[in-house]
């Protein structure tokens, strides 16, 4: 599993931009996880699915909410990963309005979660292979702090967690 002080997994994740410009197409466009989070304080959080009940409810609009004090804590960008494809993630970001304030991206193949060592085998609800439930504040490509979730917990992975943690940072 990632530990703090690791590297985050270099591969490519997608993102739906609702609008062309900055070199991205409409649609799908690819994001290179290595050179997106370079330079830069990332507040990431994953989830197991796009519009599952607690991941909507509570964990994007807290993230949404806390926007203005993690960039006041030195947070560059907000990412939320999930295991769905980027039209499913388009669309929760259109239903959450997370406009500008959190990047929807998708790890379509769960290759990031199986990457990071935080999967979560849902094959047996016929959902396949998701994502653990965390969060993470990563610097200049490096896990800083790292937030796992028990099971059927939400305790540790939501925005109040790590935006204490940036202002410590």
């Amino acid at each position: 599993m990632i530990q703090v002080g690791d590297k985050i997994p270099a591969m490519t994740l997608m993102e739906f931009s609702e609008v062309e410009g900055n070199g991205c197409s409409i649609g799908p466009n690819p994001v290179d996880t290595a050179q997106a989070s370079a330079g830069k304080t990332i507040a990431l959080f994953a989830v197991p699915g796009a519009f599952t009940p607690t991941c909507s409810a509570k964990h994007v609009p807290g993230y949404v909410e806390r926007y203005d004090e993690l960039k006041a804590a030195g947070v560059d960008e907000i990412w939320c990963l999930s295991v769905n494809d980027a039209f499913v993630m388009g669309a929760w970001a259109r239903d959450q309005k997370t406009g500008s304030k959190v990047r929807m991206l998708a790890d379509g193949s769960a290759a990031f979660a199986q990457a990071t060592g935080l999967t979560l085998d849902l094959t047996a609800r016929g959902l396949g292979l998701r994502s653990n439930r965390y969060s993470m504040l990563v610097k200049d490509g490096v896990v800083r702090t790292l937030n796992v979730e028990g099971p059927g917990q939400f305790e540790v992975s939501d925005a109040d967690t790590l935006l204490a943690q940036a202002k410590e940072a």
